[in-house]
């Protein structure tokens, strides 16, 4: 029962990161129409915010070590600290949740800056142009990730004060048996947030009710005399914001590489097909779903039966899917369907 219970937990967790990406690509396909395999680097530099923050926090000068007595020495302590030794300490170690703050116009203007120096360009383009140029764009900001920092994980420390675990067992009163991380909890939570914030947005906001009409039938939204493409425009950006904060705050789960927007990329992908072409609703449940499947197919009880089942759960549910319903769980009729 308690492995079960941590299974669920871990792939919750992970389904968050799969339902947030997957759910930036949706609304990015719902409104433009792009098929956009960038999307993924753009969790990645939302990861390398984080440790840009880090780094810039963490810029150190000597000062002298007064347990040292015998003789003057030195010691490497961030600006930041020894100029305040308090409140200094205190930031960088809340770098990650203060990179949310730095994230978020960077993802915001990158995201404009994408769609207006190139994707609009590809709007009324076959759909496997619109995947090879945004393809192409991934490699490129990759390469340049892995240029400027490396090749190498770089782990990013979660603050002090949640780095430990968190007793779930005893809150369930299944005993001290069930422990889980505290961060990855509040990943959980900010995913379910977030994902409740967009649907928010969406809902109960004239622009998002705009967005929605302009979904269904843009030329008559735009016959209103409503810029729905200024609008378009914005919700590319904003997907690239929520895409951007789901990778700086998995960075104390998975220490980001260059390489690792490329592999949510192909798996977030996998969950918008099961989901729906263009179903935010698709998108999260089966972002969730695939997630905890992957979990449960982790355990080494499953794997003894079936050996590398866990490598491949995701594609035999997408098969079993799309053969049962070709459009996804909650796709709509027409779309990707010529």
């Amino acid at each position: 029962m308690d492995a079960l219970i941590l299974q669920l937990l871990n792939g919750l967790d992970k389904g968050g990161a799969y339902a947030l990406i997957a759910l930036g690509l949706t609304l990015v396909f719902g409104t433009l129409g792009v098929v956009n395999f960038a999307h993924g680097a753009i969790f990645m530099i939302g990861a390398f915010c984080a440790v840009t923050l880090r780094k810039l926090l963490t810029i150190s000068t000597q000062v002298r070590d007064e347990s040292i007595t015998l003789f003057e020495a030195y010691k490497e302590v961030p600006i930041l600290e020894a100029k305040f030794p308090v409140v200094g300490g205190i930031i960088v170690d809340y770098s990650v949740p203060l990179a949310i703050i730095a994230a978020i116009p960077v993802m915001l203007a990158l995201g404009l800056l994408m769609e207006r120096g190139l994707i609009r360009h590809f709007y009324k383009r076959p759909h496997a142009d619109q995947i090879l140029v945004t393809f192409g764009l991934a490699i490129i900001f990759q390469e340049i990730i892995r240029h400027y920092f490396g090749a190498n994980p770089i782990p990013q420390a979660a603050p002090a004060i949640v780095a430990g675990s968190a007793n779930i067992g005893a809150f369930l009163g299944l005993g001290d048996n069930v422990v889980y991380p505290w961060w990855r909890l509040i990943y959980l939570l900010f995913s379910l947030i977030v994902i409740a914030g967009v649907f928010a947005f969406l809902q109960f906001t004239t622009f998002g009710m705009v967005v929605r009409a302009g979904m269904q039938d843009r030329e008559m939204v735009g016959l209103l005399g409503i810029d729905i493409q200024r609008r378009f425009t914005i919700v590319f950006g904003l997907a690239s914001v929520v895409a951007g904060l789901a990778g700086v705050m998995y960075t104390p789960i998975l220490p980001p590489d260059y390489h690792m927007g490329m592999d949510f990329l192909v798996l977030s992908f996998v969950v918008v097909v099961v989901g729906g072409m263009g179903s935010l609703g698709g998108a999260v449940l089966a972002g969730f779903l695939l997630g905890i499947l992957q979990s449960f197919a982790s355990m080494n009880e499953v794997k003894s039966i079936i050996p590398g089942i866990d490598q491949i759960i995701i594609y035999l549910v997408a098969v079993v899917v799309l053969l049962v319903r070709p459009r996804g769980l909650m796709g709509r009729k027409g779309v990707m369907e010529d």
